[in-house]
């Protein structure tokens, strides 16, 4: 009698969510109190907007929208969602985790809920736990990995290598058993964390408690070393890239897109120029949004699939790269898994910043609205 173990299932996306406060700044909104012009920003960034969350709004807030969009788009129950994982730089607070804010808000009342912290990275390495805990429990059937951050609630404005690129948003993504020839394939993941002191916040927490001394320094606000981050990314993602192709034998015109972390649309573009990659191939979305971190990756899956640059079967190499520092790849093949994105119907072009209610429409462009695509 053959007692062979069962094979060991595919893990793909199924479906995705992505949420952006009603909030809307400007470059125009943003310069004078960074000390530089508009033009400035679009020049060394390619930054036009970000949005910003309501004073009332934490980051389980953005992320439990992005989160109900991707049940929604995935076509189950919220109750069927057996582990949530949240991915995060700007918890609501030290503890307990995001992620059981988001099984609160969202009633995902079966799920397992944890937070993964690895910064920009974070949605990636989230996947990755996310992955192997649905390969591996064979009573688990659908997982929720969710990037989010509230970035302005952490910015000095008058900081000009911060205020001009964070933002706030949420991105999510329903992973569980695909076809054999889909889903995720190839993670790797890295840190080292003697670069950690490059991008952080440095009070708050066990090593720097808040203290009117720590309020005074604003050691509660996001610091950068804006140069060591720029060396970092030019380092790592050209080598994400090259040690993707090369382990698994494929040639750059073998992918039908390149999602990566959102750090600086203008850095992203010299690099991808750099490496070969065809500019229709590597998605942009940092123009629009800024730098939403640990959402930014799923973010730009999101759009892209919105955008139809997702064929069904397609190839997709994702590449992240965050604080700590931390870095990442992997091989997704797509599902044609739809999308549904929320944000603000306010023009981009206004300088005002009062959010509005969104609405749906079913459709594939960007339109900055309530939007499901397939």
């Amino acid at each position: 009698m053959s007692h062979e173990p069962p094979p060991v299932p595919r893990i793909g996306v199924l479906g995705m969510g992505t949420y952006l406060p009603g909030g809307v700044r400007t470059n125009h909104d943003v310069a004078a109190a960074a000390g530089v012009t508009p033009e400035w920003i679009t020049e060394r960034t390619g930054v036009h907007t970000r949005h910003v969350a309501a004073p009332e709004e934490a980051a389980s807030d953005l992320a439990a929208a992005a989160v109900r969009a991707a049940v929604a788009a995935a076509g189950i129950d919220i109750d069927q969602i057996d582990v949530l994982i949240a991915a995060t730089s700007t918890p609501d607070e030290l503890g307990p985790s995001t992620a059981c804010r988001i099984q609160a808000l969202t009633g995902a009342r079966h799920a397992v809920a944890l937070d993964v912290s690895a910064a920009c990275a974070g949605w990636l390495f989230a996947a990755r736990v996310a992955h192997d805990w649905l390969r591996g429990e064979p009573r688990a059937r659908y997982a929720a990995v969710v990037g989010v951050e509230a970035y302005s609630k952490f910015l000095d404005p008058t900081d000009r290598g911060t205020a001009v690129l964070f933002a706030d948003g949420a991105a999510a993504a329903v992973l569980g058993t695909v076809a054999d020839d889909a889903g995720f394939a190839d993670f790797r993941l890295g840190s080292d964390g003697t670069g950690a002191h490059h991008v952080l916040i440095p009070a708050g927490g066990s090593r720097a408690p808040a203290s009117p001394a720590t309020l005074g320094g604003h050691r509660h606000r996001i610091h950068m070393d804006g140069r060591a981050v720029r060396d970092f990314i030019a380092e790592v993602f050209p080598r994400l890239v090259d040690e993707t192709l090369v382990r698994n034998r494929l040639r750059l015109t073998d992918l039908d897109a390149v999602i990566t972390h959102q750090p600086n649309p203008v850095l992203l573009r010299s690099l991808g120029d750099r490496i070969g990659i065809a500019r229709e191939r590597l998605v942009i979305v940092g123009d629009e949004v800024g730098n939403i971190g640990a959402a930014s990756a799923p973010y730009a899956l999101a759009t892209a699939a919105a955008r139809g640059l997702l064929p069904r079967g397609g190839r997709i190499l994702l590449a992240v790269f965050g604080a700590g520092v931390t870095w990442g790849s992997a091989l997704l093949t797509w599902t044609g898994a739809p999308a549904i994105r929320i944000a603000p119907t306010r023009s981009a072009t206004a300088h005002s910043t009062p959010a509005r209610a969104p609405h749906t429409v079913r459709s594939s462009t960007n339109t900055p609205v309530m939007q499901r695509s397939s």
